[in-house]
């Protein structure tokens, strides 16, 4: 069966991290991928997740201080940790700082997926009204098709512009290709000159009326395409 539900992956280790996006990806998720406190917090900041798998030993900070902040901040995902630790006392240290659920390392990855799979459900019932992404003061909903700003008022997009702007919100910090971009909004079978999606993505930032000094804009990626990062 295949799931839904967006989760965020913090792991330093790089192999490790690869290897867990790609089976997570491959039972059907949406993964962002974070390797440090400061990448995850940025992540944390731009979109919403149903479920951070987050190591407690990151190279800027531990889980725990991590975890402790998104509570604090009104963060209703739900916590996996991961760690080496295997004292008692941390374990009840994650679960005093917010997190759901422990696993010790080593771990089978059958487990892990398990575990995941039983968090995304509890947040797909502990918040049956968010049905859309959020955005900084942004709201998307998906459902209805519509993007209300700080102020709820609606932001008037076209198909392509909102279903572009979700394709990026759902994918905080990973590098798109023009040609990914086209085959994921456009479609595959659709021919499309690539220029089209910089002169979407300019259209997109003057409705949502984001400038340089604002604090989510698109970054583009030479050779590349973009990017939607915190500014």
């Amino acid at each position: 069966m295949t799931e839904t539900g967006r989760i965020l992956l913090v792991e330093d280790d790089a192999n490790l991290r690869a290897t867990l996006d790609e089976v997570l990806r491959d039972e059907g998720f949406s993964v962002a991928a974070a390797d440090s406190v400061a990448s995850a917090t940025a992540l944390l900041a731009a979109a919403s997740f149903d479920v951070v798998i987050l190591d407690l030993m990151l190279p800027d900070g531990d889980g725990y201080a991590l975890c402790e902040r998104l509570r604090r901040d009104g963060k209703t995902a739900r916590v996996l940790m991961l760690t080496a630790r295997t004292l008692d006392g941390d374990l009840e240290r994650g679960f005093e700082v917010g997190a759901d659920d422990y696993l010790r390392k080593p771990y089978r990855l059958r487990e892990l997926l398990a575990r995941v799979k039983a968090l995304v459900r509890r947040a797909d019932v502990a918040t049956p009204a968010a049905v859309g992404l959020l955005l900084g003061e942004l709201r998307i909903d998906k459902d209805a098709r519509r993007v209300l700003d700080g102020a709820g008022a609606e932001v008037p997009l076209t198909r392509t512009e909102l279903d572009l702007l979700v394709l990026f919100v759902e994918q905080p910090g990973r590098a798109l290709s023009r040609n990914e971009i086209l085959d994921r909004v456009w479609g595959k079978n659709v021919v499309v000159d690539e220029r089209t999606v910089d002169n979407f993505i300019s259209s997109l930032k003057k409705k949502l009326r984001w400038t340089p000094a604002s604090p989510f804009n698109f970054k583009s990626v030479r050779g590349v395409g973009y990017r939607l990062e915190r500014t």
